[in-house]
């Protein structure tokens, strides 16, 4: 697969970005490899204007047992539209569109930075936001998720950092009941943006969360996270912009869980923990 391009530095506005995604002409350049559905990585091109996207057809979905079949696609982008009504801009543009293999998700490239989990060594990369300690307890700047089999029968203390970006990720992961929140899954870009991909096994009507952002786990939640919160809750009600648009896209008993859980959030104040129902950690965790 050729080597992502820089987003080019005319900028576009967000809409111009999606209409881009939605209008342009796909071509396929290759597969992203070890993924469990199909990820096709392609240019986009409409009116001059060219970007680098990721297109994930419907046909090449991979059936599973708690959701119904052929409707990641518009899973990943109801989580762009959450993303945007919370106005953090967490995921990047996101589209439903037909490309040369049938409907399916289209997402603007995110050129990462680093590896979300990893230091370059050189002090010139972005701090890493996840780690394995030796310690019992994290240190300074970091937040404890857990112990992790290293090997060996040796075991380490999963941490992840204490960074608003992230906390911020992990209210939207609650809101949206996302069941694979790994530490791939976090794209460090350029201008300290972060980005949270891959958002197709969410909305399920059922507690499905597992994530590596546990380390907020019952601590109150921000002011910001709060004001977020009330206006997702206006955006929900029936006949609202946002509510009728999540109906072209999830079920009417997903809309209301997704109601429940936003209130839920408003009512607790605090981050969530885990239910014991439902594994909280995703195997393998990065």
């Amino acid at each position: 697969m050729p080597a992502p391009e820089r987003i080019p530095s005319r900028s576009l506005t967000e809409a111009g970005l999606r209409t881009l995604l939605a209008e342009g002409e796909l071509t396929v350049l290759g597969q992203v490899r070890g993924a469990s559905n199909a990820v096709l990585y392609c240019t986009v091109a409409y009116e001059g204007e060219e970007r680098t996207c990721v297109y994930k057809p419907v046909a090449g979905e991979q059936p599973l047992w708690d959701f119904p079949d052929g409707t990641l696609a518009q899973r990943e982008v109801a989580a762009y539209e959450i993303s945007e009504a919370t106005g953090w801009g967490l995921v990047p543009p996101t589209v439903l569109r037909e490309g040369p293999y049938g409907e399916g998700m289209c997402q603007l490239w995110i050129d990462a930075e680093e590896e979300a989990g990893h230091d370059d060594g050189n002090g010139d990369g972005p701090p890493p936001l996840l780690a394995l300690v030796e310690d019992e307890e994290p240190g300074e700047g970091w937040k404890a998720v857990g112990f992790a089999d290293v090997g060996e029968g040796r075991k380490a203390l999963l941490v992840h950092a204490d960074d608003p970006r992230l906390r911020r990720l992990a209210v939207l992961d609650a809101v949206i009941n996302n069941g694979d929140r790994k530490g791939g899954h976090l794209l460090p870009a350029p201008g300290g943006r972060l980005y949270g991909i891959d958002h197709g096994v969410t909305f399920n009507a059922d507690d499905k969360l597992r994530t590596l952002l546990w380390g907020w786990a019952g601590d109150p939640l921000t002011a910001e996270a709060a004001e977020v919160l009330d206006r997702l809750s206006a955006g929900l009600e029936p006949g609202a912009a946002l509510a009728t648009r999540l109906g072209e896209l999830i079920t009417a008993a997903e809309i209301d869980a997704l109601r429940g859980r936003v209130e839920s959030l408003r009512t607790s104040g605090r981050h969530p923990q885990p239910s014991g129902d439902w594994p909280p950690i995703p195997w393998p965790p990065v």
